[in-house]
């Protein structure tokens, strides 16, 4: 195999030839090639070729270069290489200007984005239809596909469990207006046409999703093998076990790339706001017609996202997530906003003399 089952393109190729040129004049004339990296196991990743599958690692030139850890490469990026023999490591010298990336807000107290992927398409946001099936959560997922610039596609798994797949599709829906969605069984080989009308050649696409919801099984099964390991969710909750360890490419013959990704318990965003208004278009329309244009639809006079609540045209609980998601990203915000004051500060105390010591955070891979 090579970088051409890997989403290697026209549009790439043609992207690389002018790109190459204006590289390799800065980096006094190193001569490199592409490949897209399609795992990441931490120190090392694993990155698809002209010949064939390397290991490789970021030069140290590219370590010190990227202050931002987001910007190091990641999964679905396409690079720039060189291979100093047969056998050792490629060495990582740049990364392409990205087409897509998908973050979410990384855990802990610190304001900091977290990349998943890069260079994805379509995303398919995988909601279980067992226990584990939750339009709130999916809100969520859209609003990180909507930001990140991918065709978010609402995937429905293990219909075999489900005696009210009416429901729960209107109920999905009622939240995605305008997204496909689609209901599928790999145990039934039920759906598979509806997905692979998504796995155009040269296309990226990824899955995401909660523990258990049934990724690698989709994986799997659109790849005709088992290419990711799968395990069994415990009955009483539906709840599985991270099956998926790192994110990794799976190429699927003469069709697209599959991205499987990690399943997530807990989905914190990392949104521009873009997110949030299509995520909640029917509110955000809506909100047009309040009587203040800052209203927070929070007992406000002339209120019309409260009125429409009243009438039965909006759904209170959906009303109630996006003041939820609002005061998240607000939050978020005001957390950002403080750091960069901080480390602004920080930066002018050092330029003064007030750091000598010459010490610097290694970047985070």
């Amino acid at each position: 195999m090579s970088i051409h089952e890997y989403g290697w393109s026209d549009y790439w190729n043609g992207f690389w030839d002018q790109w190459k040129q204006s590289f390799e004049e800065r980096a006094e004339n190193t001569q490199v090639r592409p490949a897209r990296l399609i795992a990441d196991y931490g120190q090392k990743v694993k990155l698809m070729t002209m010949d064939g599958e390397r290991w490789g690692a970021a030069s140290g030139k590219l370590r010190h270069a990227i202050v931002d850890p987001a910007e190091m490469p990641a999964v679905g990026d396409w690079v720039a290489v060189t291979v100093p023999d047969g056998t050792s490591d490629a060495v990582i010298h740049a990364v392409l200007p990205r087409k897509s990336r998908i973050s979410r807000q990384a855990a802990g107290f610190e304001t900091k984005e977290q990349l998943i992927a890069t260079n994805v398409d379509t995303l398919f946001l995988v909601n279980a239809l067992n226990h584990d099936f939750n339009v709130r959560r999916l809100e969520r997922y859209l609003i990180m596909a909507w930001n990140s610039g991918v065709d978010p596609v609402v995937v429905l798994s293990k219909s075999d469990l489900c005696f009210d797949v009416e429901e729960r599709v209107a109920e999905a829906e009622g939240v995605a207006p305008g997204v496909p969605v689609i209901v599928i069984s790999a145990l039934q080989n039920e759906g598979r046409e509806q997905l692979e009308a998504f796995l155009q050649p040269g296309r990226t696409v990824a899955l995401t999703g909660s523990s258990g919801s049934g990724k690698s099984t989709i994986v799997n099964w659109l790849s005709g093998a088992e290419v990711q390991l799968t395990q069994d969710v415990r009955e009483e909750d539906s709840r599985g076990r991270h099956t998926t360890t790192h994110r990794q490419l799976f190429p699927i013959l003469k069709q697209a790339v599959l991205l499987d990704t990690p399943g997530m318990r807990e989905l914190n965003l990392w949104d521009d706001s873009t997110g949030v208004a299509n995520t909640f278009a029917d509110i955000t329309e809506m909100a047009q017609n309040c009587r203040f244009a800052d209203c927070k639809h929070q007992g406000e006079a002339g209120c019309a996202v409260e009125e429409a609540v009243q009438r039965g045209e909006l759904s209170e609980s959906r009303v109630n997530n996006y003041r939820k998601m609002q005061r998240e990203l607000e939050y978020q915000a005001r957390k950002e906003a403080d750091r960069r004051k901080k480390d602004q500060r920080s930066s002018t105390n050092q330029g003064r003399g007030g750091n000598r010591s010459g010490w610097r955070r290694d970047v985070e891979w």
